[in-house]
């Protein structure tokens, strides 16, 4: 049997991931345009959220792009006391990140609106889907060759 998807279904699993990201990103997209931020700080308080302490190097390492792309927003997320640089302890040459108290409540929010989102998705698809959903988007993740 042939596993490769037909050109109709790819068109409408390209879609629906369109439409699902849009679903995922619009109320987090709405509550950072209030306070004048974008995609890309929602990005870098997900991951120092997720690691916190977590270097410059490490953070772009995370997100896949350059110092160049990251100086500004990173910069303007730390002026809006959203997020703080120390120094670590254990190289004075590193810069650590972590969420302030006021970056901690916002990436929470942010967080809880696409965990709902989730949660919804998941529990009408079921587990089986939900692991398959998981495994394309760990597999798609992945570093492409």
């Amino acid at each position: 049997m042939n596993s490769t998807p037909t050109n109709t279904l790819l068109r409408d699993a390209m879609k629906a991931f369109f439409h699902a990201y849009q679903a995922f990103t619009d109320k987090p997209d709405e509550m950072l345009a209030k306070r004048g931020l974008a995609r890309v700080h929602h990005r870098i308080l997900f991951f120092v959220a997720l690691h916190p302490g977590l270097s410059v190097k490490d953070l772009l390492a995370c997100l896949g792009v350059t110092k160049q792309a990251i100086n500004i927003p990173l910069r303007q997320l730390v002026e809006m006391d959203l997020v703080e640089a120390g120094t670590a302890e254990h190289d004075k040459r590193v810069k650590e990140l972590r969420l302030t108290e006021e970056g901690r409540k916002l990436e929470e929010a942010l967080h809880r609106e696409q965990a709902r989102l989730l949660l919804q998705a998941f529990g009408e698809a079921g587990q089986q889907a939900t692991e398959g959903w998981l495994k394309v988007n760990q597999v798609m993740a992945r570093p492409q060759t």
